[in-house]
């Protein structure tokens, strides 16, 4: 049941995501980065991207994946239908790997020790659920304050 929980929030909020990516009225906004505010709406995408194809696709699903982290927060300019690309694979990549993980591995040692204690597979699926929405907030909230900034 949480597993199919799970692939539920992934599937929303990467779908939100991808919305939020599409709803700029400027593609360059996308990459814009306003005083006070640390990251574009592109990086927190790429990083998404990143975090999540690290930790569920490539470590839990099998996929071929080295990540580069640095490149999450350094690259600008990605078009907008290559962000989308990059997000639609990255959710159909999640959706496979959490639809082959047994229940019997939610409890167990997640493979990789991330944090500075060990965790659970159950806890760190958990913990990127989380640090995706906050994220997709935090690229929310940047839409919206430099569309309605272009719009005085």
């Amino acid at each position: 049941m949480l597993l199919d929980t799970l692939r539920q929030l992934f599937a929303r909020d990467l779908n939100r995501l991808q919305q939020e990516i599409e709803l700029y009225e400027d593609e360059h906004r996308i990459w814009h980065v306003e005083q006070g505010i640390a990251n574009s709406a592109g990086n927190l995408c790429l990083h998404l991207v990143g975090n999540l194809t690290t930790y569920i696709s490539a470590e839990l699903g099998g996929v071929a994946y080295t990540r580069d982290r640095d490149g999450e927060f350094s690259q600008k300019n990605i078009p907008r239908p290559e962000l989308i690309q990059q997000i639609e694979k990255t959710r159909a990549e999640v959706d496979q790997a959490l639809s082959r993980l047994p229940v019997s591995a939610l409890p167990a040692e997640y493979p990789l020790q991330v944090f500075e204690n060990k965790t659970s597979t159950e806890y760190f699926l958990i913990h990127l659920a989380t640090h995706l929405g906050y994220h997709l907030g935090q690229v929310n909230y940047h839409r919206r304050l430099l569309d309605a900034g272009s719009q005085a």
